[in-house]
């Protein structure tokens, strides 16, 4: 059990499987600058994003969709352990054929997928792990179609993810009619390439990008730079 930094919210995490990243964290804060009442997080692991989103928003309901049955089961404790059953709630499904939630029933949508094709990179032995890197039981298309059809018209899609992909993620949100509105480039150090993508789409927006000022994780090694700290809420 871990103590998550906003407020006293707390996380039951297996560490063995998977467990939580700064993408998840920096992915539930910018989505969290626009009003919504209800939000879905696709692949939401053990609840981290909807509990982020709890304390950041006023949204009245925020529910989470995991596919891993244990992810989904801490999932559930995690928000019984924070008070939060009747705000926060969770699905045990696949976003690939979800219907849980009626189409257009979210103002907004969030989504950590999996980084990796299938056929990409090494797949971990650790069927956890990999379900989670790797997009094995829901791709790309699956997360993004699945988003189309629970956001009402003009609703919000966040995703999170990396740049080599880019090409990829523009193609399908323009073929779920996710226009892209902000896109924001996360690196670990001023200097380095960035290795995170931040996304921002409106479902049947006008057509404009707008590039945002690159995010620096850290300010040196090991040390988060001073907008970390605010999106952690270590400082003001």
């Amino acid at each position: 059990m871990d103590e998550i930094g906003f407020s006293d919210l707390r996380l039951i995490q297996k560490p063995e499987e998977f467990c939580y990243g700064v993408d998840a964290v920096i992915l539930a804060d910018f989505a969290s600058k626009k009003k919504a009442g209800r939000i879905v997080d696709l692949g939401t692991g053990t609840g981290i994003i909807p509990l982020i989103l709890s304390h950041k928003t006023d949204a009245g309901v925020i529910c989470g969709v995991e596919y891993q049955e244990g992810s989904y089961e801490r999932a559930r404790r995690n928000a019984a352990l924070n008070g939060l059953s009747g705000r926060v709630c969770f699905f045990h499904g696949n976003v690939a054929d979800f219907s849980g939630l009626e189409d257009g029933w979210a103002d907004a949508v969030t989504a950590n997928p999996p980084y990796m094709r299938s056929s990409g990179g090494i797949v971990n032995e650790n069927r956890a792990k990999s379900i989670a890197r790797h997009e094995t039981v829901g791709s790309l298309e699956d997360f993004i179609a699945c988003a189309c059809r629970l956001l009402r018209n003009r609703g919000d899609f966040y995703m999170v993810h990396r740049p080599s992909r880019l090409t990829d993620i523009f193609h399908l949100c323009l073929k779920y009619r996710l226009e892209p509105k902000e896109m924001r480039l996360v690196a670990p150090m001023e200097g380095q390439s960035p290795n995170i993508v931040l996304l921002h789409c409106v479902k049947n927006g006008g057509r404009e990008l707008k590039l945002l000022p690159m995010l620096y994780v850290y300010q040196e090694k090991g040390v988060y730079s001073e907008e970390i700290l605010r999106i952690y809420e270590r400082i003001t």
